[in-house]
């Protein structure tokens, strides 16, 4: 539309596939009039996400930079259903390649702020919020955790859809992002790997996901060796 066309039938065969509306309906979008000032306005919204989205890329690119001699973690954490590559680079720019700061996985929980809270009177409980912690990172969790439940065959998509039915949607995943706090703790601070135990498990889309994270790393500039088994595991 920017370049110039105004054909729907057109405009409609660029949609992307996943698109949940039909194609009538997408034609029937995209049926109308555009004038001039519209095509310019649609460019300039166009080159800004251009720029922003490149300027991302190097930015990116420079944190990856930085963070060579740390790609050994990067590579474990990578294979937790739910962390992806840029993931992987948050969490060891916020905890440290090794979580040396935290002497126990509680402890990081904690900072954290992905344990429940307690404010109990009378043997009565009367909050269960979380304490206060570091708020990016428990969004960053919270948001693997969402991508974890969705994990076909994995441990912890088994315990978020047996959390669900007792707890709710929320604090499912608040249960899931706090095992995930768990394992990345195992992960850094004993140089453990994971190795998924899920019921439906298949090996060949787990090594296609983890692949998939591994190409995400190598276009950051991380230049991947060959995998070594590390001498302890944490599984899910």
């Amino acid at each position: 539309m920017a370049n110039g066309e105004t054909n729907a039938d057109a405009l409609a065969d660029l949609g992307d596939p996943h698109l949940r509306c039909g194609r009538e309906v997408l034609v029937d979008a995209l049926t109308g009039s555009i004038s001039g000032i519209h095509r310019q306005l649609l460019k300039q919204h166009l080159d800004r996400i251009e720029r922003v989205d490149r300027q991302i890329e190097e930015l990116n690119k420079l944190a990856a930079a930085q963070m060579q001699e740390h790609q050994a973690a990067a590579v474990r954490l990578i294979a937790v259903p739910g962390i992806g590559a840029e993931a992987a680079q948050e969490i060891l720019a916020e905890i440290g390649p090794a979580a040396a700061a935290f002497p126990s996985a509680a402890q990081l929980a904690s900072w954290i702020g992905v344990c429940p809270g307690s404010s109990q009177s009378a043997d009565q409980n009367r909050s269960g919020r979380s304490a206060k912690g570091n708020r990016f990172l428990r969004r960053l969790l919270c948001q693997a955790a969402q991508a974890a439940a969705r994990t076909k065959g994995s441990r912890l998509e088994s315990l978020f859809k047996r959390l669900v039915v007792r707890l709710g949607y929320v604090k499912a995943i608040w249960a899931i992002a706090h095992r995930l706090c768990l394992i990345v703790w195992n992960i850094l601070h004993k140089g453990a790997r994971f190795i998924e135990l899920g019921e439906a498990v298949n090996p060949k889309a787990v090594q296609r996901c983890i692949n998939h994270h591994l190409k995400a790393l190598r276009r950051l500039g991380y230049q991947i060796p060959p995998a070594t088994a590390p001498s302890v595991t944490v599984t899910g």
